[in-house]
């Protein structure tokens, strides 16, 4: 995810304070992973010296001072060109996990447990996502679904190397 532009779609609907960003980013976004206020400031910073915010206002308080950063023109188009730009699949083609199966029969281990135990771990990791989405609202039951199509084609993934591992263990072994 691009915090960045993030940061910025959320100013288009008016100048915020950095502590304001930083809690309407992990309202919306930061469910699992908020972000830190050293990254929101440092973000903010690297937004501004690129022309993308602009310092709406200086309040003074009891503390620092604190600034309050609204999005200029060129950010708006910055933005609007990130929404418009499709993220590029991930085809995942150096799984760790696939790793993890040719290192298990390279090393006379047992690959078939190694995808037992794995195959509970995503089982278990799809009971919470399921939890969660039940008691969430819209937002989170998206979220939820996208890891859980996710996790169901690793689960298809770790069936099929099941099947496979007799064949795949003679083509990786040393002869």
């Amino acid at each position: 995810m691009s915090i960045g532009h993030t940061l910025l779609g959320l100013l288009e609907s008016g100048p915020r304070h950095g502590y304001d960003l930083k809690r309407a980013f992990d309202e919306k976004f930061g469910h699992d992973k908020p972000l830190h206020y050293g990254q929101v400031y440092s973000t903010m910073s690297r937004l501004l010296k690129n022309g993308l915010v602009e310092v709406d206002g200086i309040e003074a308080g009891g503390g620092p001072e604190r600034k309050r950063y609204a999005i200029t023109e060129a950010g708006v188009t910055d933005v609007q060109r990130w929404l418009a730009t499709p993220e590029k699949p991930e085809p995942y083609l150096q799984s760790t996990l696939y790793t993890k199966v040719v290192l298990a029969l390279l090393t006379g281990r047992d690959a078939a447990e190694l995808l037992d135990v794995q195959r509970a771990e995503h089982l278990r990791l799809m009971r919470i996502l399921t939890d969660r989405k039940r008691k969430g609202d819209l937002a989170d039951q998206l979220i939820c679904d996208h890891a859980l199509f996710h996790l169901e084609a690793d689960l298809r993934w770790l069936e099929l190397a099941a099947a496979r591992l007799g064949k795949l263990a003679q083509e990786v072994r040393p002869a």
